[in-house]
């Protein structure tokens, strides 16, 4: 039997806007629900991403995808070396010796960025670092997985939403306001579209 949404809620603790939205649909099961195009993108990947939803290795390579969507604004080569690591520990591929060091080195990376940003400059390069180091956490437990993906997309956002930011920082305050919504509505739509992909339809 099809999970229903009010199960669903209360198992996860939704929040009451999220909860008003499901119900107000008209759907009585996750699946019929997760079928509507008309979700705001952070609804669902809040859904995609509670634990229990995906298994831990679907989430901690979406984490790395998310993250990959900015790594060109990654300043850190260590950042980069743990997304390949992440991804090919995922696949059984690197030992959990090799994992425990890339995700230290790219969260010291991340730990750096913080440290040195100032001003919009550096902020969409602290980001991205931040979601290299959330994609390299989520090769932990299945409870850790699922939050860290996440954060990671959270980061891949704000990265594209900060870029946005500094290359239009001589605009009038408007466009630039502008540009971050936008930016930020792009990566927030692009993890929606990857996220139907993985899973078209609900699985509980």
């Amino acid at each position: 039997m099809p999970i229903t949404i009010e199960d669903f809620c209360d198992q996860h603790d939704a929040c009451n806007d999220g909860r008003e939205w499901a119900l107000s649909t008209g759907c009585t099961t996750m699946r019929e629900l997760w079928q509507r195009e008309d979700w705001e993108h952070d609804n669902r990947l809040w859904v995609f991403t509670r634990p229990g939803v995906c298994d831990n290795r679907t989430l901690r390579l979406f984490a790395v995808w998310c993250a990959r969507q900015v790594e060109h604004l990654m300043d850190h080569q260590r950042s980069l070396d743990a997304l390949d690591v992440v991804e090919r520990h995922a696949n059984g591929e690197a030992t959990d010796d090799a994992m425990e060091a890339a995700m230290e080195a790219a969260m010291e990376a991340a730990r750096a960025d913080s440290w040195r940003a100032s001003g919009d400059a550096m902020a969409s390069a602290r980001a991205a670092a931040w979601a290299a180091g959330a994609a390299a956490w989520a090769a932990r437990a299945a409870c850790e997985a699922s939050g860290a993906a996440a954060w990671a997309a959270h980061g891949a956002a704000c990265a594209a939403r900060d870029a946005a930011m500094d290359s239009a920082r001589e605009a009038p305050r408007g466009a630039v306001r502008a540009a971050w919504a936008a930016a930020r509505e792009a990566s927030g739509a692009a993890q929606h579209a990857r996220i139907m992909e993985i899973m078209p339809e609900f699985p509980l």
